[in-house]
């Protein structure tokens, strides 16, 4: 039986800081040849509330905060709504502007509860037939899968079946 790539490829089985990791290193192996565009989380001071971290844009390196700085003495954590908007238009931009793959740091709460977050970022690259590499964060796997099926499959944390499903796909497009 041959397998068909899918358009989207799920990366899971590791923490998040490592599968950011393995997506850095993706876009680093191949940014020459390959025109990606998207976003990867990166950490932010682990001793802060929520480790306080960013999205950064894979084609001009800027930077979008994830959570709102709430001050040195809170102990609380807030999504940082404006931040994730303006990253998400920026990538947006990006994908109408022309790639070839499209890695967005992953499906979580705001979109799987549907407010919006990355939602339009992985509808641009959909609709426009451009492949994503992300991940999925396990308690929001349902909501995933009514978001995305059938058009995903699932890959293992490691770099050999990340760069495998590449090549796969980026063949099937050039036929």
């Amino acid at each position: 039986m041959e397998c068909q790539p899918w358009q989207i490829a799920v990366v899971q089985g590791a923490k998040s800081t490592i599968v950011q990791q393995l997506f850095r290193e993706f876009v680093a192996r191949n940014r020459a040849e390959i025109r990606i565009v998207g976003l990867i989380e990166s950490s932010g001071d682990a001793a802060a509330p929520c480790s306080a971290g960013h999205l950064h844009s894979i084609a001009n390196d800027q930077s979008f905060p994830l959570f709102q700085e709430l001050g040195k003495d809170s102990a609380a954590c807030a999504l940082d709504a404006t931040g994730v908007i303006k990253a998400t238009q920026a990538v947006c931009a990006d994908i109408a502007s022309g790639c070839d793959l499209v890695v967005l740091s992953k499906f979580g709460k705001l979109e799987a509860e549907s407010r919006s977050g990355l939602i339009p970022a992985f509808i641009a690259a959909m609709e426009a037939g451009i492949p994503i590499l992300t991940s999925v964060s396990p308690k929001y796997a349902d909501a995933w899968e009514r978001f995305a099926a059938p058009l995903f499959g699932l890959l293992s944390a490691e770099a050999d079946a990340i760069d495998h499903w590449w090549k796969t796909i980026s063949v099937g497009s050039n036929t």
